[in-house]
């Protein structure tokens, strides 16, 4: 798949992936690249993002939803290839909304799938969680790994992956689903953890810390991530496929509050509230089959990404105070 001759739609490509995927689509001289989205209040950096956007001249943004299936196969049908980032995130937040995940999550992807066969898309690449595994049977976590899902949004998640395997066999469409692994970064949501904890550190408040701590995270930087993300389009490889997308290693939640504060230069310590339901014990990403067959290795080292993170964050902080999420720190 050449990209620079491609018109490349991105669903949901105004949030915090979405946006880092827009941006490097553009600087790499893709033909055109489209990122639609329906700029909803659960994720408040939108505005900002689209300005960074904005800047790229071959890339433009088209708000929509992907549950209006008549804007969604009109900005469908101008584009050759999509990448299927749009979905209902948030683990507390699904728990408290399963209607509203499982239609933007399932019945949104099913609409996406529809407009590309229709308008014949080449290929199309989705955006799945590695919580659809839910506690795992053993570490690292292959793709071969029983899935499982603790809560409706690694339900909602699982179902659209799987609509996606079977487009791919009934119908013979190209669809590849990589399965993220706690993405972290610049311009990442408020309700993430690490977001979360450096938020109340910087008011010089405790984090929070559901359950005793102990739970474990891979945490994935953004631009790996997206580096994956496109490969899987670039790559031939065979309709159906599942990649797991995560950095290969782990850390307590315990641990990441020391490293947030201590990187913050603060001595506040952590409370303990009871484990939130949806919640899983540990993640840790067997990435050998994207290694293999995409070519991709992470490059950002935990201690390295979170820095990175921190220098956006104290910088955002001084230009505006962004909301922070009612439903706590999402550890997905």
């Amino acid at each position: 798949m050449n990209l620079q001759d491609s018109k490349v739609l991105v669903t949901g490509g105004v949030g915090f992936i979405g946006s880092h995927l827009v941006e490097k689509l553009a600087k790499m001289g893709c033909r055109k690249v489209t990122a639609f989205d329906n700029f909803d209040d659960f994720y408040p950096g939108k505005n900002d993002n689209a300005k960074i956007i904005n800047k790229e001249l071959n890339a433009k943004i088209e708000r929509g939803d992907i549950r209006d299936k008549d804007a969604l196969s009109d900005v469908v049908e101008e584009n050759d290839v999509i990448f299927h980032l749009a979905g209902q995130a948030g683990v507390r937040y699904c728990n408290e909304q399963p209607l509203e995940a499982n239609n933007v999550n399932v019945e949104g992807t099913l609409n996406v799938l529809m407009a590309a066969k229709k308008h014949d898309i080449k290929k199309i690449v989705y955006a799945s969680s590695s919580s659809i595994f839910g506690d795992p049977v053993y570490l690292p976590i292959d793709e071969k790994h029983p899935t499982s899902p603790n809560s409706p949004y690694g339900v909602s998640k699982l179902a659209a992956e799987q609509y996606c395997k079977v487009f791919s066999k009934v119908y013979g469409m190209n669809v590849i689903s990589l399965r993220y692994f706690s993405v972290y970064g610049p311009r990442g949501r408020p309700d993430q953890v690490i977001y979360a904890f450096a938020e109340k550190i910087a008011s010089d408040s405790s984090p929070v810390i559901f359950g005793d701590g102990n739970q474990t995270r891979d945490f994935t930087f953004v631009s790996d991530i997206v580096d994956a993300t496109v490969l899987a389009m670039e790559k031939d490889v065979n309709p159906g496929e599942v990649f797991n997308i995560g950095h290969g290693s782990r850390i307590t939640i315990n641990d990441l509050a020391k490293k947030v504060a201590l990187a913050m230069h603060s001595e506040v310590k952590p409370e303990y509230e009871e484990k939130s339901k949806g919640d899983f014990p540990d993640t840790e990403a067997n990435n050998e089959k994207a290694k293999k067959l995409l070519g991709w290795n992470p490059k950002v080292g935990f201690d390295e990404g979170l820095q990175l993170f921190l220098d956006w964050f104290n910088e955002s902080r001084q230009t505006e105070n962004q909301p922070s999420s009612p439903f706590g720190p999402a550890m997905s």
